[in-house]
């Protein structure tokens, strides 16, 4: 690191393992943070380490994100409060920003909101892949130093080396250009779903004319999967449609085991997803990239004093 400040790493818990790779990539030390939940529901925070005069890294994912956050906020202030000269946060999953715009009357723009909020007690913020669209970039929304990390080239190394004759599928819509790049670096076949989305848990699918791909292993490709109905209706349709069973790969797993086991039991032949939340199809690391960009953010955002 090119700053003199010593760094403490402090996770959320459930987050040891990816603290674990960005204390050993900044080369500096782990901490505890101990959170308490009281019968009321608040929640007490404190530090066990010294953090005066050091930069703070929080590491916390924020799937089911409205306790975390209220926790997240606490955390920031007490390490200012007991001396933290920064305090940088690296949330693999950033929560809030499917709400880009105001799609009914009265409604808020959250992902501004919260990029707001959030810039107002951090000082940089490192996250995976996030579910942008309308808003194009995190410097839209954050007024702090912003960094991500992309999930195609792990996702295309992976179906390299585990998917014979891949060709790719996914739901029209945002999600259309990112996977039209996995495929080229694969040099395989994609094709799109029509997507009618009639509620949250309501999805209609239509297959266009892709006959001369049923030779090849269907891989289900999606952003964020939470009800997982869109999933498994896109498993029902291919199987139906005469395709082997596919190959189904998330970025977020918001979505339970039960859903996971659904996924598998009307077909598919294997859920695989990023480890940007824990869960049990975890398999795509990136965990390592996420490191080394939060040591990028602390060496290319030196404090105003050593600039």
């Amino acid at each position: 690191m090119t700053s003199n400040a010593p760094a403490v790493v402090l996770p959320f818990p459930g987050n040891e393992e990816l603290a674990a790779e960005v204390a050993a990539t900044l080369g500096t030390r782990r901490g505890t943070l101990a959170l308490h939940r009281f019968p009321d529901e608040e929640t007490g925070v404190r530090i066990a380490d010294p953090v005066t005069g050091c930069d703070v890294v929080l590491v916390c994912t924020l799937d089911r994100p409205d306790s975390k956050l209220v926790a997240l906020y606490l955390a920031a202030l007490t390490a200012r409060e007991l001396g933290a000269r920064r305090v940088f946060l690296v949330a693999p999953y950033l929560p809030y920003l499917r709400q880009d715009s105001r799609f009914h009357p009265g409604e808020g723009t959250s992902a501004v909101h919260v990029g707001h909020w959030l810039s107002g007690f951090l000082d940089g913020v490192v996250t995976a892949e996030p579910h942008l669209h309308r808003i194009q970039r995190l410097d839209q929304i954050f007024r702090v130093p912003a960094r991500t990390v992309g999930a195609a080239g792990p996702i295309a190394r992976w179906i390299r080396e585990n998917v014979a004759k891949p060709v790719l599928v996914g739901s029209e819509g945002d999600r259309q250009a990112w996977i039209a790049g996995i495929a080229q670096a694969l040099s395989c076949p994609h094709f799109m779903f029509n997507r009618l989305r009639h509620g949250d848990r309501d999805v209609e699918l239509r297959l266009p004319t892709v006959a001369a791909q049923q030779e090849r292993t269907p891989v289900l490709l999606d952003g964020i999967v939470s009800s997982g109905r869109t999933m498994i209706a896109a498993v029902e349709l291919l199987r139906a449609s005469g395709f082997s069973p596919p190959v189904c790969i998330a970025v977020h797993p918001l979505f339970s085991p039960e859903v996971c086991e659904q996924v598998l039991s009307v077909g598919a032949r294997e859920v695989v997803t990023c480890n940007t939340v824990r869960h049990i199809s975890n398999g795509i690391d990136l965990h390592r990239a996420l490191a080394l960009e939060a040591r990028a953010l602390l060496e290319q955002h030196p404090p105003a004093e050593a600039a």
